[in-house]
């Protein structure tokens, strides 16, 4: 499961998605975590732009508040959650800009090493989402999605009995990109797969990663993992 992630400059963003147009201002961030305000890539009349949405679904029926909100979306409960149903159907599905994310395993002393996960061939890359817009009473409107989670892979097992977490983010291949977000929902529920280990790396960081309050890029620099 997805809880933590790094966030690339803009001008890398746009050079790898080629939005259309871009409402958006945002600088490179180590560690994002739920609740905050991130780039997302969507459609409006047909045509791809960038734009802030939060992190953490909430669902257009709670009127913009709601005590869950959901920062993952598993692929298995897309067609029937209460929360991703309507926007599933709908088509409200976006791409999250990363540079990388974070996974934990539990080590035999008990204790929880973060690792960062990145791809073998790409600095950014495009995570599958949904999304929503729920408006409050006063007439502020809330746009938030949930990254869809797939089966993890191979190189994110964990020590602790060979187990899995139990799910990894959906990355998209850049040909999936336009599929994503135009296809119809058979299609683009077609480009969600489980990407191949092979094809991305993993290395130990500090324990520093747990706090929302700490960010750098020093957050990322490999550490000797804890036994």
């Amino acid at each position: 499961m997805c809880t933590r992630y790094a966030l690339p400059d803009s001008l890398a963003v746009e050079r790898e998605f080629l939005p259309a147009a871009v409402w958006w201002k945002f600088e490179p961030h180590s560690n994002i975590a739920p609740g905050r305000y991130v780039p997302a890539i969507r459609l409006h009349d047909k045509v791809s732009e960038g734009v802030m949405m939060r992190w953490g679904l909430i669902p257009s029926w709670a009127e913009g508040e709601y005590k869950l909100k959901p920062a993952v979306a598993e692929l298995s409960k897309l067609e029937r959650s209460k929360f991703f149903r309507t926007p599933w159907l709908e088509g409200q599905r976006c791409i999250l800009p990363l540079a990388g994310f974070y996974v934990w395993e539990l080590t035999p002393a008990n204790y929880r090493q973060p690792y960062f996960v990145r791809l073998s061939d790409r600095n950014v890359f495009g995570v599958a989402g949904v999304w929503d817009h729920s408006e409050l009473q006063r007439d502020d409107v809330i746009e938030s999605f949930s990254i869809i989670g797939v089966p993890a892979n191979d190189l994110l097992e964990l020590r602790d009995g060979g187990r899995k977490p139990p799910s990894m983010p959906a990355i998209l291949r850049r040909r999936d990109y336009d599929v994503w977000l135009n296809g119809t929902p058979a299609q683009a529920k077609a480009a969600l797969h489980s990407y191949r280990a092979d094809w991305m790396q993993r290395h130990a960081v500090s324990p520093r990663i747990n706090s929302p309050d700490v960010d750098g890029p020093e957050l990322r620099a490999p550490i000797e993992a804890s036994a």
